[in-house]
């Protein structure tokens, strides 16, 4: 027998009582464990752990310093940041040619993982936790992790369909102008207010098409497709909310595989 605070349970009714009782869950079905913030936390990790093999994989000592953006701060390009930036075909200094359109469809996902130097990368980090840990806690860790992704991969999309193909972009930053949005679509279907966020937001949109070196396509692609993932995460029925949001989030995703492939085909007739 078990003691408890009045008089003795056996094991097996204990048992059962646990089995029966339902896990908590957020206000958009998320699981409660997203308070502690670990995929922020690995995210950030993830990413921190990037540049420094970045930094280690450019023997010139020009990513950490900061060479070719905007007025340094944004840093110069890797070896690494060149194999896993978003490219749509270009040819390189050996002959080669690379590129999206030319297979690397990876790019479309590290892309998201590189910066361009140590200040681009702290800026990027500074926001996801803010703004992570406020969505995690309030979405659970699975559905913040897939508005980051489809967020991040929407921005990347962006990228490559309407820039340059000889153009290179990368950062957090196209996941990160999603959460924004998705934090907008959130706290108003939370019924909280907003207006602390729209002046920020409006901040970094002055940023987004004012400084060089920006990737407008892929901050605006950013900010439409993480809040489109906020919208089904926020507005999907309480009686089959886990099955709308996945067949959202999948319908999204297949969406800009979509674009994408349109994009390829183009650069390759």
């Amino acid at each position: 027998m078990n003691e408890a605070s009045v008089g003795f349970q056996c094991p097996e009714c204990v048992s059962e009582g646990r089995r029966s009782v339902r896990p908590a869950r957020t206000a958009f079905g998320g699981g409660a464990a997203g308070r502690h913030g670990y995929v922020t936390k690995a995210l950030i990790a993830i990413n921190v752990l990037i540049m420094l093999v970045s930094i280690a994989s450019d023997r010139g000592g020009d990513a950490a310093a900061g060479g070719t953006g905007f007025g340094g701060l944004m840093g110069g390009s890797t070896p690494l940041t060149e194999w896993g930036a978003v490219l749509g075909r270009a040819m390189f200094l050996d002959g080669s040619i690379g590129g999206v359109a030319e297979g690397q469809w990876y790019r479309l996902v590290t892309a998201m993982f590189l910066h361009y130097g140590v200040l681009h990368l702290l800026l990027n980090m500074w926001a996801l936790w803010v703004l992570g840990q406020s969505l995690e806690a309030v979405l659970g860790p699975l559905r913040f992790a897939a508005l980051y992704f489809i967020a991040g991969f929407g921005g990347n999309v962006a990228v490559y369909v309407f820039s340059p193909p000889n153009q290179m972009s990368a950062g957090a930053s196209t996941a990160i102008f999603g959460l924004f949005a998705a934090i907008f679509v959130i706290m108003r279907r939370l019924g909280r207010d907003t207006s602390a966020i729209l002046p920020i937001l409006v901040i970094n949109l002055i940023f987004t098409f004012t400084v060089p070196q920006i990737s407008i396509a892929g901050h605006l692609g950013g900010l439409v497709f993480g809040g489109l993932m906020a919208l089904v995460l926020a507005y999907a029925p309480r009686s089959h909310r886990t099955l709308v949001q996945a067949v959202g989030g999948t319908v999204i995703m297949v969406l800009l595989l979509g674009a994408a492939l349109i994009r390829t085909v183009a650069l390759l007739a």
